[in-house]
């Protein structure tokens, strides 16, 4: 799984160009291709005027994404990249969908859409909404967060959590395909209370035991791809124990598969990758399951 073009969705808040330069490092790794995306949503134009739809507004809006990608192009050009811009006036899913495939990228990068708590009762994030209708790795970049804390090197020291899905099997050959990029990786497998619920304590042990070799089994085919790799195990909250295993080690990213199904459960009380791309400190990338098409 190759990183060679880039979608780069930006609504000129999280994501200027000092995020894109973070993201350069991809570079050792075969990127040589980056893509601009900016939506203009209607519902903001007319906000702007608090009346109806100007079409005015909209010509500015534009203008003034045109120059900021212009002078962002120049700068790349100057690596020797390749870019394109895409300025278009819509709903931002359809919109990154539709660019994403006409494109053909391999990854998207976005920044962090959190919904208000009463809606996220009911309503998916549009990034777990976009991690269902596409098979492209979602990076939910966070160059700047409320502290202060810049993460200006997220592929230096990933965390790989898995849980030995077909998505996380995806998400390993991403980071294998990183090895240029990557300094040290950990991966971590959290077991559920619901995991172990009802089982003696010989079958947990036996539990353990499993994941363990599982774990050290895919450390050795990553040290075998030249990344150095730590595995470690752990019992109770997912996001939680992810979230203590990459303070613990420093981690800069979070690479992590994603089904990107969702309950009515999983919707009222946070599915993992809903909260890794909302509530974690560290960019959150996403391999969501190859087993579906763009809709």
């Amino acid at each position: 799984m190759e990183i060679k073009k880039m979608l780069f969705v930006t609504e000129f808040e999280e994501l200027w160009f000092d995020a894109l330069q973070s993201l350069m490092d991809l570079r050792k790794a075969g990127l040589n291709h980056v893509v601009f995306l900016h939506v203009i949503e209607r519902d903001k134009v007319a906000m702007r005027r608090g009346t109806g739809y100007l079409k005015s507004e909209e010509v500015k809006l534009k203008e003034i994404a045109n120059v900021r990608f212009i002078e962002w192009a120049e700068s790349l050009f100057e690596k020797g990249m390749e870019c394109g811009a895409y300025i278009v006036v819509g709903n931002l899913l359809p919109r990154i969908l539709e660019v994403s495939k006409e494109e053909g990228v391999d990854l998207i990068v976005t920044g962090r859409h959190k919904m208000p708590k009463l809606k996220s009762l009911y309503a998916d994030s549009s990034t777990i909404e976009l991690l269902r209708k596409t098979v492209i790795p979602v990076l939910v970049h966070k160059y700047i967060i409320s502290s202060g804390k810049i993460n200006d090197k997220p592929f230096k020291r990933p965390l790989l959590a898995t849980d030995w899905s077909s998505p996380c099997e995806r998400a390993v050959d991403l980071l294998i395909a990183l090895q240029g990029v990557v300094e040290k990786a950990a991966v971590v497998h959290v077991l559920s209370e619901k995991d172990i619920k009802g089982l003696s304590k010989m079958d947990i042990q036996r539990l353990h035991r499993e994941n363990r070799k599982k774990l050290d089994e895919l450390c050795d085919t990553l040290e075998g791809e030249g990344i150095d790799a730590s595995s470690h195990l752990h019992i109770g909250d997912t996001f939680e124990q992810i979230e203590r295993t990459a303070m613990e080690h420093d981690a800069s990213m979070i690479i992590a598969g994603t089904s990107g199904k969702g309950t009515w459960k999983s919707r009222w009380l946070g599915s993992v990758s809903q909260r890794l791309a909302e509530s974690s400190e560290l960019p959150t990338l996403l391999v969501p399951s190859k087993d579906k098409d763009h809709k």
